[in-house]
């Protein structure tokens, strides 16, 4: 039997439609016809909860039916930018409310094998994503919001393909140089002075206090001094990393070693188990997750800090470099491009972090509970 329990995001839609339809009969003749978006989402919201009781189809037509008019809006658009009026953004509204229903129904789905839970995994975020950039498209060309105060995804997006080739040596100079090596060589010490420190206790009542307080270091303060002991390079930058890595690195392996129970290490002293034999064999892999939530936040610190420190020095090369010259001419569609660029960057370094992670940690609870 065929479902019709009405959700409040359809019922907005279609009153959103219907009023967008209002707004859009005594609209002026030179705006961009709206009609076939609000009819798609009134469409779309009517079937959709007809189809209420068949998931897979309910969340079907609401993709179709949200991206749908989305497309004729903006298609719409083009050559109208400015001249948006309320019909425009309700059926925008009424949309995103579709996508919003979209990823609910989703959302609430029971993935019957794993290649069904990835997919879903997958395709909601997906959505947002796609949500984000649709309305931020669709406000700056219907507004008529100039291009050097907020361009448009689109414009960002085509700087990125016709200056692929300075975006890719600014990556190669700041990522794969002065982020890798920093990184490497700050979780490195970082998990070093923790072992150090739980080895004896006067390192870790002397260190920590200390490590808090450098932690506490402004990068802007940093950096130029960095800059000045190692360089204009990528070394400089990758000095600032380091610091900016060390710290969060040493405190969560020196938490994580404390997370083996009582009983576990009694366990080990009656097998007669010296101190290196429990750090490895118990107290390490149960540290693992803390270690792994240090090298997550660090993944992000990490570009942070090297992008903040090319502003204070560096080759005609480099994202911190390209953003801070780029504003200066006012080419504020690259600096979006770099900022895009970075965030992708970062967002693949936590992606694989985490990958490995789970393959590390399969045994904790956390991980198996999905």
């Amino acid at each position: 039997m065929i479902g019709r329990s009405w959700s409040w995001q359809a019922i907005s839609a279609l009153v959103l439609a219907v009023v967008g339809a209002f707004f859009e009969a005594g609209a002026a003749q030179g705006s961009a016809s709206v009609w076939p978006a609000l009819g798609l989402v009134a469409a779309a919201a009517v079937v959709s909860t007809l189809l209420a009781a068949r998931r897979y189809g309910e969340a079907l037509l609401l993709f179709i039916g949200a991206h749908g008019a989305a497309w004729l809006l903006l298609a719409g658009v083009a050559g109208h930018e400015g001249n948006a009026g309320a019909s425009f953004y309700l059926a925008l509204a009424g949309a995103w409310l579709l996508a919003w229903r979209c990823a609910t129904v989703l959302s609430a789905l029971k993935p019957s094998g794993r290649g069904e839970s990835i997919a879903l995994s997958l395709v909601i975020p997906v959505i947002f994503g796609a949500w984000i950039l649709i309305l931020w498209e669709a406000v700056v060309r219907g507004a008529g919001i100039p291009f050097l105060l907020l361009p448009p995804p689109s414009a960002i997006a085509a700087r990125i393909a016709t200056s692929a080739d300075v975006l890719s040596m600014d990556v190669r100079q700041t990522v794969f140089k002065a982020v890798a090596a920093g990184y490497l060589i700050g979780c490195g010490a970082g998990f070093v002075a923790a072992i150090a420190a739980d080895r004896f206790v006067f390192l870790r009542r002397g260190l920590l206090p200390i490590g808090n307080m450098a932690a506490a270091l402004p990068i802007i303060g940093v950096a130029p001094i960095m800059v000045m002991w190692f360089g204009f390079d990528w070394q400089s930058k990758a000095a600032v990393v380091v610091i900016m890595t060390f710290f969060p690195m040493l405190v969560n392996t020196v938490v994580g070693l404390t997370a083996a129970g009582h009983m576990e290490r009694d366990l080990m002293r009656t097998y007669a188990s010296g101190y290196w034999q429990t750090l490895f064999k118990l107290r390490l892999p149960a540290a693992m997750p803390f270690i792994f939530n240090a090298l997550k936040i660090n993944s992000t610190l990490a570009l942070i800090g090297a992008i903040v420190a090319e502003f204070f020095g560096t080759p005609v090369v480099g994202m911190g470099f390209r953003i801070s010259t780029e504003v200066g001419r006012m080419n504020i569609d690259m600096v979006w491009a770099e900022i895009a660029v970075a965030a992708v960057a970062g967002s693949v370094f936590y992606g694989a972090v985490a990958l490995i992670e789970r393959a590390v940690t399969f045994w904790h609870p956390s991980i198996r509970g999905g």
